[in-house]
């Protein structure tokens, strides 16, 4: 007989364009989670400006945060109540990363925006959030956190692999036939390439990465950008807007430069981020699976098959799971190991002290 639960994974990236949800099948059968049913919710307009102000200092921040973390409540509790009349199954928890505006884990915090008992309340579904905390608590960075489930998903006895989260902020995972798993931020993801094409086309990204596709790389701007000081520090390391940020941005251009060149010149630094990475560290790799949203920029992904000419690169599809619904997935996973009392966190990618298990519990 096979017992199953189920979970509800949230996830809302630094790209802040929307919530993915997804549930997700536990059992014996499937200790990585099987998964049943997605969903994709954009955020409204004023909500994604709200939650972007937030990124840099500004008047009556505690105020506008406490408010926010109700409204995202409540989009998240809209977006599992569909997902439930959807696919007509009832989970016994909510595992939600909450909207992430700040990350320092060299103070010793990271701040995901959510008001986890508006959650519960709204849903009558347990929910577990705050994954970060502890593991900074125990000396680590709180990020990245998905290269746990990769391993326990992904990791193959003969193929050494990395896998590649192009989210707002791109991570790999390496994954060894034998040996350690590692994992890290290796750069600017989406983050960057979506501000930029925003405020030039008015369209929230770069779809297919067509627009950036019709300009050429900056040699130069490449050059200074990738001279970030960010890409030189050895792991473990996370990144996020306080690195990368428009404002950065701005400072690296004459303010001569062709928009679509400029957008041409993210996407190698993008694709140079993750492959250098790849051949200093692993270049042992065998193959390479790319995730998140940046895995459906084209130019992006050819970009980085060119560099990377000794290896395989797909998408993770190609392993039973959607590049698109990975991160919510692995939220879920996350979660399933909280209710087991079991382990989330990888030192060897984040720098902890030791294992631990990660976030909180508000009942039902």
């Amino acid at each position: 007989m096979i017992d199953t639960t189920y979970l509800v994974g949230i996830m809302s990236g630094t790209s802040m364009d929307g919530v993915d949800t997804a549930m997700i099948a536990f059992s014996n059968q499937h200790s990585a989670g099987r998964l049943v049913e997605c969903r994709f919710d954009a955020y409204p307009n004023a909500l994604r400006q709200d939650l972007r102000a937030l990124l840099s200092e500004g008047s009556n921040e505690l105020h506008r945060a406490a408010q926010l973390s109700i409204t995202l409540a409540e989009q998240y509790a809209a977006s599992v109540r569909q997902l439930v009349a959807d696919c007509g199954i009832q989970p016994s928890a909510i595992a939600c990363h909450g909207q992430t505006v700040r990350h320092r884990p060299d103070n010793g915090y990271s701040v995901q925006l959510l008001n986890p008992a508006t959650l519960a309340e709204l849903t009558g579904t347990v929910v577990i959030c705050d994954f970060r905390s502890r593991d900074i608590a125990a000396g680590g960075q709180g990020a990245p956190l998905v290269p746990a489930f990769h391993a326990k998903a992904f990791r193959h006895p003969q193929k050494n692999r990395v896998i590649v989260n192009i989210g707002g902020i791109a991570n790999l995972t390496w994954l060894p036939a034998s040996g350690t798993i590692e994992g890290f931020d290796c750069g600017p993801g989406n983050l960057l390439l979506d501000h930029w094409c925003q405020q030039h086309t008015g369209h929230a990204f770069d779809r297919d990465g067509a627009w950036g596709a019709q300009g050429s790389v900056l040699p130069k701007l490449l050059a200074r950008l990738l001279a970030h000081p960010y890409f030189y520090q050895s792991p473990p390391k996370s990144a996020g807007y306080e690195q990368f940020n428009p404002s950065w941005l701005t400072q690296q251009l004459q303010g001569n430069e062709q928009a679509q060149d400029v957008q041409a010149t993210l996407v190698a630094l993008t694709a140079h981020g993750i492959t250098n990475a790849i051949l200093q560290r692993y270049p042992t790799a065998h193959e390479v699976y790319l995730c998140g949203g940046g895995a459906h920029n084209h130019a992006l992904s050819r970009l980085i098959a060119q560099q990377l000419p000794q290896q395989t690169v797909d998408d993770t599809g190609r392993l039973g799971i959607s590049p698109d619904w990975l991160e919510a997935h692995a939220f879920a996973w996350l979660g399933w190991q909280t209710l087991q009392g079991q382990p989330g966190n990888q030192p060897e990618v984040t720098g902890a002290r030791h294992t631990c298990v990660l976030g909180a519990i508000y009942p039902a």
